[in-house]
């Protein structure tokens, strides 16, 4: 599909940075949280060495904010995830899931901590902003929940701090991890964390005034002129790489985060009160039924991910289904997420994937595939 040719309609929103996401040459776009995203700069496997070599500069805008504020701001926010924050500090994220009550997980955003009862959750793609606005009205809490003017961009890969450090100064190494600082960019305003859906080292940036998107996105692209960087998108190659989650395909409504092995994630030897604790403890004493798999695919090298759940066989038994899947250059080899029978779940399992190349052999692996203890990101 050709730029000229897109067809967009007013009833799914454009991201602040789209103008210059066509202008630095988006192909292609895909729907996520009721916005488009640039899915498509050419070559997904020229976007992964883009990443993991220099640096790229992604249009998350989709990522939108839910808001939360009030006195009861924090004890609400808490109602909706299993994870402990007491120790969540202001000017600090982490990562966690929003369930409801059978367990299920709706999203497993970022949450952010902006003041004592200030938070964002930056989603994946699913509608936590009607969901904890239903849920507030029946809590008794004192909250305000909005999505409010924010945007993010991620800057990604191991050129991404000497930009950063051009754009704001040496200061930026200041922030940690998983911690976050307000920042000013010739008056735009910014929130930037060390954070990013890659496994790679990196930012992002919250823009909090969305008529300066464009310009934010071309004084990056300046900045980072002499350091390689490249406009792109989210690599499927290096999230699936490191075992990053993508929301409606390695987790649903239906997915409880034990079967993710996301029990660390879930806290339920202690008082606090969240939705879902009932069915998660009753999960936690049974036993999960499925489990999270990695895969190696042992086929010729796979033409982009999948695009459909592929059936995965034990001696002609369906047992599986592989959720996300994709060709590793780096790896030489075909891996996949996947969600299998417990029971066929041993690190060593052989067993058969109904692609659409046809029936192959796939053995279970250890996953992430790449960078297990995400030293890259960390460093």
């Amino acid at each position: 599909m050709s730029n000229k040719n897109f067809g967009f309609g007013t009833q799914i929103r454009k991201s602040p940075y789209f103008d210059s996401t066509v202008k630095w040459g988006a192909t292609g776009f895909s729907v996520y949280n009721h916005m488009y995203i640039p899915r498509d700069f050419g070559n997904p496997e020229q976007n992964f060495w883009n990443l993991i070599e220099r640096a790229i500069l992604c249009d998350v805008a989709v990522e939108r904010q839910v808001e939360i504020t009030g006195p009861d701001a924090f004890k609400f926010v808490q109602l909706l995830t299993p994870r402990d924050l007491s120790k969540l500090s202001v000017g600090q994220c982490k990562y966690v899931l929003i369930t409801n009550e059978q367990g299920g997980i709706l999203n497993d955003p970022v949450l952010l901590r902006l003041a004592e009862n200030h938070f964002w959750l930056s989603l994946a793609d699913s509608d936590v902003l009607l969901w904890a606005q239903g849920v507030a009205v029946n809590s008794g809490l004192n909250v305000k929940i909005t999505e409010p003017d924010v945007s993010p961009l991620q800057l990604q890969g191991p050129n991404s701090k000497e930009i950063m450090i051009k754009l704001f100064g040496e200061s930026i190494e200041d922030i940690k991890y998983y911690w976050f600082k307000e920042y000013e960019l010739d008056g735009i305003p910014l929130i930037i964390s060390r954070t990013g859906w890659s496994s790679e080292f990196g930012y992002e940036l919250f823009l909090k005034d969305g008529s300066r998107g464009n310009d934010l996105y071309e004084k990056i692209m300046s900045a980072g002129k002499e350091h390689g960087i490249d406009a792109g998108h989210t690599s499927s190659i290096r999230r699936i790489e490191g075992g990053m989650l993508s929301y409606h395909a390695d987790a649903d409504i239906n997915t409880n985060p034990f079967e993710l092995g996301f029990d660390r994630l879930v806290s339920l030897d202690n008082d606090i009160n969240f939705i879902g604790k009932e069915a998660l403890t009753k999960i936690k004493k049974n036993g999960i039924k499925r489990k999270q798999v990695g895969l190696i695919i042992d086929c010729k090298p796979l033409e982009g991910p999948n695009t459909t759940f592929w059936p995965i066989e034990d001696k002609g038994n369906k047992i599986g289904k592989v959720t996300s899947a994709v060709y590793s250059p780096r790896l030489k080899k075909n891996i996949a997420l996947a969600m299998v029978n417990v029971e066929n779940s041993e690190i060593g399992t052989d067993l058969e994937v109904l692609t659409h190349q046809g029936k192959f052999f796939a053995k279970i692996v250890e996953i992430p595939f790449y960078d297990p203890k995400k030293k890259i990101a960390i460093s």
